[in-house]
This record gives C-alpha cells, structure tokens and sequence, in this order.
C-alpha cells in the first residue's frame, strides 16, 4: 500500500527529494570517508617522501664511501707505494727526487682532489707507514693497531671502521674524534695473498653532516645515522631522541615503527645502506602530521556544508525546471488524445523534455503522413483491381478467339499466319498468367520470344535478336510483363528510326545477390537531354504519396509503369537504369531482387 502511496506523490516533489539525497548523503559519506581517507594518505605519502630522502641520503654517502674505496685502489697500485708496501728494498733517491717525497706528493694530490680526506696513512707489514697530514702518537707498532687487525681480517675487502676508537695515530689537525670516520683496506699480494700493507683514510664527518643536516622532516623532525653497532655516526644538536636502541631496529634492512618518547609519540622510518652498513634513520612527532589532518578535516566540513546549503537550493530549482514542462507536455498530449491531432507542442528547449516535445510533434506529422498514404494506396488498389480485371476479361476473350483463327488457318494451310497467330496467343495467355503478379523467368522469356517472333514476322531482316541467359536464373521467378515494355521502346524508338538492320540483345545473370537483366539495342539512341529527363521521371519515389506523378503523361510511359511496379513490390532499391548514346544505342538495365520461389 505504502509503495502505490509514493507513486501517486507529484514528480517534484520526488526530484527534490531525489537531489537532496543525492547531494547531501553523499557529501557526508564523502567527508567522512575523505577524512579516513586523507589519514591513511598522509601517513603513506611522508612515508614515502621520507623513505625517498634516507635513499637519497644513503646514496649520497655510499658516493662520498665509495670515492674512499677508489682512492685505496689508486694508492695501492702507485709504484713507489707498492715498492714501499713490499718492503724489500730501501726508498731511493734523497730531497724532491726521493721515493718518499714522490709518495707525500701523491698523497698531497688525493686530499686537493678529495677534500673531504682528513688525513690517508699507509702501513706496511713491517710497521713502517707513510702519510701527508697523519702520524703515530709511540713507537708502538701499527700492526699492533685495532684498525689494522680488522683490515688483515677483512682480507683486502673495504671496511668502514667508524669514529677512531684508542688509536696510535692521530693528525696534525687534531680531529676530535666525532669529526671523523675512518676506513681501511688491506693490500694483498697478487700472487701470494699475503698481506703487504693497509691504508688507513680519514673521512670528514662534516660532508656526511652536510648531506644528512640540510633534511628536515616537519617542523622539528631530522635525519640521523647510526652504524651497524647502534653508535650514532650523525645525529643534531638536539636530537627529540639521544641514542636508538638497536633492538628497535630489528634484522629488516628498512621499516618504520612508532615509539612514545618523553611523554610524546614519534614516528621513525629507517633504512640500511648495503655498501656502507649504516642506517639513516627519520624521526619526526605523529602530532605533526595529525595537526595536518585536523586543518583538512576542517576544510573538509565547510566543504560538504556549503554542497548541502547549495544543494537545498539547486534542487528546488531543478524540480521546478523539470517538472514544469513535462506538466505542459502532459497538457498537449490529452489534447491529442482526445483526437486533435493537429495540436503541437511548443519549445525552445534544447534538453530531453524538449527533444520528446519535438520527437511527438514528428510523430503526429508522421502519423497524418501514414493515413494520408494509406488512403491514398487504398484508392490506387481498387483502381488496380478494377484495371486488372478489365484487362483480364478482355484478354480472356481475344486469347479463345486467336485460338480458333489458329486452328482456321492450319486447316487452310496458311503456316505463316498460323505461326504468328500462335504467339500473340501464347503472349496473351502469359500475360493471363491465371492472375499471377510473379512468373518463372522461364515463362517470361517465352513471353519475349512471342513478343519477338511476332515483330520479326513484321519487320523481317530489319529486326534481329539474341538471348544471352545464364544458366542460373532459369529456375527463378520474376515480375510478370516487366521485359516487353522494354524492349517494345527498344525496337519502336531504336531499330525502326535507325537506316538498315538493327539488333537487340537481352542478358540476364545473377550478380550480388541480385537478379541483373540487359536489353541492349544498337538503335539511334537519344540525346542527353532525353536521356536526362528520362532519368529524373525514373527517380521518382513511387511509394511516396508526395511524389506522385501523373505517369501516363510522360515521355517513356511503358517503362515508368514497369519502374512503378518494381518499386511498389519490392522496394526504391530495385528498378531500372538507363544509358545512351546518340547514334550508338541504348541499354536498360534491371535490377530485380532473386525470387526462387512463386509468391
């Protein structure tokens, strides 16, 4: 019961019922979701940002790293480093041709090329080492050193020892120890594989600074690096957190995690560098991008509370606009159904409501077109009827009385006129056809050879003929009486205006699907204003009450009535087709739709 009470409610007030559920609800489902949404989203894009910068970060120091592991690759293959690593035979030379000032040189030359080198020392096995700005605080043994046993142990590869830890070696700057980071690699011998030597290599903690420093994360948040031992290789003047325990870290080369720090919530992303070991580290405060939220939530709700204030308004003026002219097309419809259908709907509108108006204002033209044709085929069908059975009562009568001439005329001998009165009696019983508009297209060649044989007793060697039919049209069917038209204009308009003997050919094939018949004469033909005009009379539509014509009065009267025909039974796609040329003939072509079976 409730559902017929909510049809029976008038459409505008469904349409503004309508828009504002489509409007409202789903602003306030758009908020709702937007600021869960945006949660997620911002969470996952500092995420990201971040995860981008510790990646770029990383990649910036495994660079200054890498430029290390080069300058011992460079300083190991220098000869006069390799004669002093291997330790067999003493320096040559004295002053600035010596091999020891050449190798101060190039070491000189590494840190102008590096500054970020603090100081590069080489040690051989013996104990002995060479640099430009390091050198031992006791004549302790470097080989005694922590850096140099963990290099030999390391067997040649690039390792990062960290901050110089109780080391003999210091440098002529005086490094403080958290300026600095140090990195070793053990020189071996090709071919034995023993080691010959290490190089040590101070690296300025001040590049790394500037890398990770510049990066801030937030208002207060930063970047620090820690080493694989959870000893902090960079980390700001007030960090929100010292030291980072490394169990917070785990095994995972990156992640993030959240830790309550001092009474407040931080958010740390991490990753590890594979080359150097270290783990940049983001920390920033979760009430940082909470505030964020909060500031889009709020933008948020003013939004959806001016959709729903605009909504209100636009759907008043929607329902209105909508259900006013459909009330005016429910108006002009009863006028039409109350049987006035000459009423019409006025409209300037260009939307739906405008294009039904318009489409039912065709639609009534249309229907007044259809009862007009429909009178008017109706009128031309009695008159049809009332001809054809004229034309068959007569017919009737002159096909008995030829038949006894024919038999008259054999019993006298008379051949000739036996023959003749033989096919005008087989053309008019074909033309009979026991009332049917469909003939085999066997039956209505005989027609044609009737029709021919008769005017070829009268014109003699003036007429000629032949027939050119494919084999695969004999067994089809075909408008009765549509050929001898034709080719009655092709010998009375052809052959008879021309000097000496003339021919009509007649072809007939199946082509596309589609019954095509020739009738070519090589009469005097017409001329192109004949044969324009002929043309345009044929392109009449004849199943169109407004085009109608009175066809009896115009030129070609036996072939527009054969055009009429066609397009009356089967359709304006088939008919006839006219070509000419004066003085050379003429063809008609037909083209007749495939009929295998009689209608």
């Amino acid at each position: 019961m409730k559902y017929f009470q909510i049809n029976n409610v008038p459409i505008r007030y469904k349409l503004i019922f309508l828009f504002l559920f489509i409007i409202i609800f789903p602003s306030i489902g758009l908020g709702s979701v937007t600021g869960w949404t945006v949660d997620r989203i911002i969470d996952r894009q500092i995420n990201q940002n971040t995860l981008q910068v510790i990646n770029q970060v990383n990649r910036t120091l495994e660079f200054y790293l890498n430029n290390m592991q080069n300058i011992t690759y460079l300083t190991a293959f220098n000869p006069e480093i390799k004669k002093f690593l291997e330790g067999n035979e003493r320096m040559q030379g004295i002053g600035e041709t010596s091999d020891e000032y050449r190798i101060h040189q190039f070491l000189r030359g590494l840190t102008t090329l590096y500054p970020e080198v603090a100081g590069i020392l080489v040690a051989n096995h013996k104990g002995e080492y060479i640099s430009n700005e390091m050198y031992t605080r006791s004549a302790k043994p470097l080989t005694e050193e922590g850096w140099y046993q963990e290099a030999v142990q390391n067997k040649g590869i690039f390792k990062i020892i960290g901050h110089p830890e109780k080391r003999n070696v210091t440098t002529h700057t005086n490094y403080k120890r958290e300026e600095v980071v140090s990195v070793v690699r053990a020189v071996l011998n090709p071919e034995t594989q023993q080691v010959e030597g290490v190089i040590l290599i101070d690296l300025k903690l001040r590049v790394i600074a500037e890398a990770v420093k510049s990066v801030r994360l937030g208002k207060s948040g930063y970047l620090m690096v820690i080493d694989h031992r959870g000893e902090n290789i960079y980390s700001p003047a007030h960090p929100l957190i010292a030291n980072i325990p490394a169990q917070w870290l785990g095994n995972r080369d990156s992640g993030t995690f959240s830790k309550k720090v001092d009474g407040q919530y931080l958010q740390f992303i991490y990753q590890r560098s594979p080359f150097t070991s270290w783990t940049t580290i983001g920390v920033f405060s979760n009430q940082e991008s909470a505030l964020e939220i909060m500031e889009i939530r709020f933008y948020v709700t003013c939004f959806v509370f001016l959709v729903c204030l605009i909504g209100i308004g636009a759907s008043y003026y929607l329902a209105h606009s909508l259900s006013r002219p459909i009330r005016q097309l429910i108006s002009f419809m009863k006028k039409v159904e109350g049987g006035d259908l000459t009423s019409r709907y006025h409209s300037v509108r260009a939307d739906e409501i405008g294009m039904l108006g318009r489409s039912f204002n065709r639609m009534l033209d249309q229907i007044q077109k259809f009862i007009s044709l429909v009178e008017w085929k109706e009128r031309q069908r009695w008159e049809a009827e009332l001809r054809s059975l004229q034309a068959h009562i007569k017919p009737h009568f002159l096909y008995n009385t030829l038949d006894t001439i024919h038999w008259l005329a054999r019993k006298r001998g008379a051949e000739d006129v036996a023959q003749v009165v033989e096919a005008l009696s087989k053309l008019f019983r074909i033309g009979l056809s026991k009332g049917r508009d469909i003939i085999s297209f066997a039956e209505e060649m005989e027609h044609i050879q009737s029709y021919l044989s008769i005017q070829k007793t009268r014109y003699r060697d003036k007429l000629n003929y032949t027939f050119d039919i494919a084999s695969n049209v004999q067994d089809l069917y075909i408008l009765k009486l549509v050929l001898q038209p034709i080719v009655e204009n092709a010998i009375y308009h052809g052959i008879k205006q021309r000097r000496g003997p003339g021919h009509i050919l007649i072809q007939a094939e199946e082509q596309d699907g589609k019954l095509i018949i020739r009738i070519h004469d090589d009469g005097v033909g017409m001329s192109k204003e004949l044969l324009s005009s002929l043309r345009e009379d044929l392109t009449v539509d004849f199943t169109a009450r407004d085009k109608e014509k009175e066809i009896g009065k115009v030129q070609g009267y036996g072939m527009l009535n054969v055009q009429a025909r066609m397009q009356l039974t089967f359709g304006s796609t088939y008919g006839l087709w006219i070509d000419s040329e004066e003085g050379k003939g003429t063809t008609v072509t037909m083209i007749h739709p495939i009929v295998r079976q009689a209608m």
